[in-house]
């Protein structure tokens, strides 16, 4: 019955989302009659300006002179004008607080999230119905513009959600406690100039993105993500910045970038006794800690090219996979389990074509190297590719389909067991539908992510609607449905809907 009414909920909210796409039908003829009655002001304008043959003989003798000034002449208007000029200026409204060379931004923000269903946490008596979230966060950012062009940036946020003394912080296992509740970080820190006229350098906490695809990775690989609530925003407000050196060099129409990346961090995934979480006891503790390193050295580099109608890049990476697998330091009892994370190597490739309104993007990587789990001793290699297009044909409406596979060679049955669940082809999609109203201040959103071909691995769709009420102050609302698979990432998550509102004011 549940799963009944979850899916007439959503074939409504598909419905609600048609009907958008044919609301600038009205809004375009109410645009047409207000455009009518303009021009007819100007068409009565007119015509009292061609009446001017029949005024009195007394006025035509003032034809050297405007009649917009007033009879004033052509050098006293000029005199006024240099009046003007001369005269003081009003002082800016705003005081100018920090040096001219500094400029702070960021944003102040309350958010809320609703989980629509009752149920628990695996492993756990944590209920998860009602208010999850009550979250007021700020980020500041400032920003120094020095000397020789070189320039500088410094980011933190924080935060901290009422929601879990609302509820009872005793009702929280001390994992989710100590991730989801309160926390203060630093986000961008870089030194960014150019060496030479043809060589930069930027160095620090920083977000490199590879690839073209908006909605799945397949080369972005630099970056790990915040997944602990999985689906409710999209990737680029999910990164998490890393301390690395890029340094850049252009020539003609191409730029190589190498990247030493010296901060080890991996994914925020769900904690134990989170409901995005799927096993009934925490994980064990990683072999090796997240941080700065100079031993463990990560290594990037990049070849882009961009083109007349197209551009194109090359990728090859020497990192640590995002994702763990446990390994058994002694047999015990009892054994001594923990998390590492494999030396991988990736090689890619990505490019868009742009063709009118079409933009057709593709990507693909290889990765090796790659260890799991229930086969200690077996290494294995990956083929992970991308085709999809951006259609922006319609009026302020784009729309978005990606498809990617991914392909583990000398697949082993025994991958498919827990806690790898990992399969031989893993069949991704992603469609999303954008929709602006009211000069672009109302936007409406659809992402609908799926995970096999017919969603029996998973899948979530998400609706968003957001208004900026004014250039500084945004207001977003919306929903995500989830429906479970057996992918590790996505077990036990059917019951997990959300219904989110957030007020956000930029400065």
């Amino acid at each position: 019955m549940l799963k009944t009414t979850k899916q007439i909920l959503i074939l409504t909210l598909c419905v609600v989302a048609t009907a958008f796409l044919f609301l600038p039908a009205l809004s375009w003829a109410q645009e047409e009659q207000l455009l009518d009655e303009i021009l007819s002001g100007f068409e009565d304008e007119k015509m009292t300006e061609d009446d001017g043959d029949e005024v009195d003989e007394g006025l035509k003798d003032e034809t050297q002179k405007d009649r917009n000034t007033d009879g004033l002449t052509e050098d006293e208007i000029l005199e006024e004008f240099e009046e003007e000029s001369k005269a003081p200026q009003p002082e800016a409204s705003k005081k100018q607080v920090l040096p001219s060379f500094l400029d702070l931004d960021g944003y102040f923000k309350i958010s809320s999230v609703y989980a629509v269903h009752g149920h628990k946490a695996a492993g756990t008596d944590t209920s998860w119905h009602g208010l999850t979230r009550l979250r007021p966060e700020l980020k500041l950012e400032l920003d120094a513009k020095l000397p020789h062009s070189w320039l500088a940036r410094v980011g933190a946020h924080a935060f901290y959600d009422f929601a879990y003394m609302i509820n009872g912080r005793s009702n929280y296992t001390d994992e989710v406690l100590d991730q989801y509740e309160k926390e203060i970080e630093l986000d961008e820190a870089w030194l960014m100039g150019s060496l030479t006229q043809s060589t930069d350098l930027k160095a620090g906490r920083q977000i490199v993105v590879w690839g073209r695809s908006d909605n799945i990775r397949i080369t972005d690989v630099l970056n790990p993500l915040n997944l602990r609530e999985p689906g409710l925003v999209d990737i680029e407000k999910i990164r998490l910045p890393v301390t690395m050196t890029k340094l850049d060099y252009f020539f003609s129409e191409l730029n190589f970038s190498g990247i030493a990346i010296h901060e080890i961090r991996f994914n925020k995934n769900p904690k134990f006794g989170s409901d995005f979480f799927p096993a009934p006891a925490p994980l064990p503790g990683r072999s090796s800690n997240e941080g700065l390193t100079l031993e463990d050295t990560q290594f990037a580099a990049a070849l882009n090219g961009i083109f007349h109608g197209w551009d194109a890049s090359l990728y090859a990476a020497y990192i640590f996979d995002d994702f763990a697998h446990f390994n058994v330091k002694s047999p015990g009892p009892p054994p001594k389990i923990v998390r590492e994370h494999a030396r991988i190597k990736m090689l890619g490739a990505a490019g868009n074509i742009a063709r009118g309104n079409w933009l057709f993007k593709a990507e693909a990587a290889y990765f090796d190297d790659l260890k799991f789990t229930n086969t200690p001793a077996k290494k294995y290699s990956s083929l992970d590719g991308l085709i999809g297009f951006e259609y922006s044909g319609f009026t302020d409406t784009s729309l978005t389909i990606e498809i990617a596979n991914q392909h583990l060679f000398d697949f082993d049955d025994r991958l498919k067991e827990s806690p790898d669940s990992q399969k031989e082809n893993l069949f991704q999609s992603a469609i999303r539908l954008t929709q602006n109203y009211l000069n672009d201040t109302l936007t409406f959103a659809f992402l609908a992510t799926t995970f096999g071909v017919t969603g029996d691995e998973g899948a979530f769709q998400r609706f968003t609607v957001e208004y900026d009420y004014t250039d500084a102050i945004q207001i977003t609302t919306g929903a995500v449905f989830y429906q479970s698979g057996d992918l590790r990432r996505t077990q036990g998550i059917g019951d997990n809907d959300r219904v989110y509102l957030e007020a956000k004011y930029n400065f």
